[in-house]
């Protein structure tokens, strides 16, 4: 496997240098072969070529197995024609990332108010209010008069139609449970043609019970009992809304994995922000681009029919909950452990699986 990782910004050097010390454990532990080329994305970037992202370093990645991208520095990147380009939303149109996986789960040891549970959002990942991946040319937010902005929101037959089956894909390999969410009661032509659309599909799995929730009302049933929740399917905005609030629920956003999947390619991103706050600190937690990493594993060898990263990804989640249980991971999460030190238990815990 191949793997191109991009640290990013702020806190990005410092957990993708914990993520790489997992990997290479993981790697060692299951036989799996992998050669990883570090590249820059993000200030780094902007600073050596001149964009935050490159067209060279796109074809880099086209060309590898799988992408792991540090978190950026987003709000830093105002003007894609100075070459502040965003480079999450970059890899996520060009590689037609259309499903965002968000798992959120509780791990023993962490307090957390609201129970146990065990649940994955899935998100559509290339339309919706995001505007910047709705149109072929320019952008879909629009600035009429200095106090007139409008913001266009797209959605398509086939985006929901592939979010819809790979949640239900999904759902088949859980506990056959789909939520699907929604605002049809008033975006009834957009939010409608989602749900009509999931609700259509349902017919082709018979065995996953399904229901539907008011986007506005599922932030409420999610804190008030997140585990009658197994698979949740949303559009971009409310996915990306709701899987921050879910993570958050089971303890820290830094315990929250993410993968940007398509057809042909995929990407592992941590569900939070680069920190400059905290940046060389290290006390940053790194278990989210390091289970987001586990999910670029399982993905890969889902794929490929390599049972060996199928289990690697096992061992990541396995030796996390360890960690986790144990006290050897970052105070967020009640650990006592810095950045590196959090890294490194981590993969000593993988090692001797």
């Amino acid at each position: 496997m191949k793997l191109v990782l991009l640290p990013g910004d702020g806190i990005g050097p410092e957990i993708a240098a914990a993520t790489r010390v997992v990997i290479e454990a993981a790697a060692a532990r299951f036989g799996l072969t992998l050669e990883i080329e570090e590249d820059l994305a993000g200030h780094a970037s902007l600073k050596k070529h001149g964009a935050t992202v490159t067209p060279e370093l796109l074809s880099r990645v086209r060309a590898a197995d799988g992408l792991i991208l540090g978190p950026t520095a987003t709000f830093d990147f105002k003007d894609a024609a100075r070459g502040e380009i965003n480079p999450s939303m970059y890899f996520r149109k060009n590689l037609d990332l259309f499903a965002n996986i968000r798992p959120s789960r509780t791990y023993a040891g962490v307090p957390n108010k609201v129970g146990d549970f065990d649940l994955v959002i899935v998100r559509e990942n290339t339309e919706g209010f995001y505007t910047d991946r709705n149109m072929a040319q320019g952008d879909g937010e629009i600035l009429v008069t200095p106090d007139v902005s409008i913001a266009l929101r797209r959605i398509t037959r086939h985006c929901c139609e592939r979010i819809a089956r790979s949640a239900f894909e999904l759902a088949m390999t859980r506990r056959r449970r789909l939520t699907f969410v929604h605002k049809a009661n008033v975006l009834k032509i957009s939010d409608g043609m989602f749900l009509d659309i999931c609700r259509a599909m349902a017919a082709d799995y018979p065995e996953v019970e399904t229901d539907d929730v008011l986007i506005d009302a599922m932030m409420a049933h999610v804190v008030r009992k997140p585990s009658r929740f197994d698979v949740i399917v949303t559009t971009n905005m409310y996915g990306d809304i709701l899987s921050d609030l879910t993570a958050e629920l089971s303890g820290s956003l830094g315990l929250g994995g993410s993968i940007n999947a398509g057809a042909e390619h995929a990407m592992a991103q941590a569900s939070h922000g680069s920190a400059p706050d905290i940046a060389g600190q290290d006390v940053a937690n790194p278990m989210s681009l390091i289970l987001s990493t586990a999910q670029l594993f399982d993905w890969f060898g889902s794929r490929s029919g390599d049972a060996a990263y199928v289990a690697a990804a096992a061992g990541i989640d396995k030796a996390i909950e360890a960690c986790v249980g144990r006290g050897e991971a970052t105070r967020d999460v009640g650990g006592r452990l810095g950045t590196g030190a959090t890294g490194a238990a981590v993969a000593a815990a993988v090692a001797g699986l």
